[in-house]
């Protein structure tokens, strides 16, 4: 069987919710194209996020530990991957556009600074000593728009109007933007998604790193006691109670955001694809409560643990260096960034190629470079 773009739009119809963005009603791109014949919208844009230069330097990227710390521990690559699969399993169960969660999912960490937040707080906070800003999110969408290119008319990806205003779905640092926006359920879905990942990793990687302790994640948290009442530590053994255990919570709130969202979209008589500054997607008031204690706990615990706060350090002084490096000697820029600066203004550029690199070209300039100057 051959399956054709309008059978893949007639699988919508007949699959998807009455509230679903469907593919056939996409708005369109910034600039026309012609369809192909056997994959949607949608689908198209995943494809042009997977295949672009910034999603394949996601592997090199700091989620928490820098990425050379160790081979098991998150990047913001398998921190992607690990996003989309949740959307995609929450989103199919409420009947919601699978394709248009998996993109958003998968480009929405595109713009990242290396070093993970603390990158993004350095950066920002370079920025705005010149009278701009840095937020990943916005960064992400300019990464897409403008810094990618796949086609010789135009600048970026030329990614459908719904996936870039997926983009823009979980502003949260330096947002004092008040202009009303309009977003899709499934850009709700991926932004709960993004919190269930990183409470989900971050545990593992804690755990791992021996920087969290069982004893102490039973004695304050809720959503753990619930996780493993029947486990058995000493039978299990100690990797294996770990996998177990956080599989546990993870399943605990996509479990709990799919039947809470679903009695909201049902009392809320939600019918159509659009829901604008309303949040429909959600966890329970039980369960966020829970969640709530689960991230102030890894705030206090983890993220500043000193291990992770010297790398942080490390991370935002190379940023700020590096940008303080290439402002007053910007022929050490590679000659194709330094042609950007015909159409952009220097520190819009020298931002643009720092926020790119992965975690180790970054301290491998910041060495040369150190040396030199």
């Amino acid at each position: 069987m051959l399956l054709t773009q309008q059978q893949l739009f007639d699988n919508e119809e007949r699959c998807l919710a009455s509230y679903a963005l469907r593919s056939s009603q996409s708005r369109g791109r910034r600039y026309e194209e012609a369809e192909d014949p056997y994959r949607t919208a949608f689908q198209r844009d995943r494809d042009r996020v997977i295949h672009c230069k910034a999603f394949r330097r996601l592997s090199g990227k700091t989620q928490v530990f820098v990425a050379s710390y160790g081979d098991h521990y998150r990047s913001r690559l398998t921190h992607s991957l690990e996003v989309a699969q949740v959307a995609r399993d929450i989103a199919r169960a409420l009947g919601l556009n699978e394709d248009l969660c998996e993109v958003i999912a998968l480009a929405h960490d595109l713009g990242h600074t290396p070093f993970g937040h603390a990158g993004e707080e350095a950066m920002h906070e370079v920025m705005t000593k010149l009278g701009a800003s840095f937020e990943h999110n916005e960064q992400s969408r300019r990464v897409v728009e403008v810094l990618e290119q796949k086609s010789s008319d135009y600048l970026g990806l030329n990614l459908t109007l719904e996936t870039l205003e997926g983009l823009m779905k979980h502003r949260k640092l330096h947002d004092d933007d008040k202009t009303p926006v309009v977003h899709s359920l499934e850009a709700q879905v991926v932004d709960l998604a993004d919190a269930i990942a990183y409470h989900h990793h971050d545990l593992d990687d804690g755990l791992r790193a021996g920087i969290l302790h069982y004893e102490d994640l039973s004695q304050h948290l809720e959503i753990w006691r619930q996780a493993i009442e029947d486990l058995d530590f000493s039978a299990l053994g100690e990797e294996l109670f770990r996998h177990v255990s956080i599989n546990r919570v993870i399943s605990l709130m996509i479990n709990d955001v799919i039947e809470s969202s679903h009695l909201s979209i049902e009392k809320g008589g939600v019918v159509f694809p659009l829901v604008q500054l309303r949040q429909v997607i959600g966890f329970s008031d039980k369960v966020q409560q829970r969640v709530d204690v689960l991230a102030d706990y890894l705030g206090d615990h983890f993220y500043l643990h000193e291990r992770v706060t010297s790398l942080s350090a490390r991370g935002q002084k190379v940023i700020k260096t590096l940008f303080g490096i290439y402002s007053k000697h910007e022929k050490l820029l590679p000659f194709d960034v330094r042609r950007q600066f015909e159409h952009e203004a220097r520190h819009i550029v020298i931002k643009d190629y720092i926020a790119g690199m992965t975690d180790e070209y970054a301290l491998e300039i910041y060495d040369e470079y150190r040396d030199v100057l």
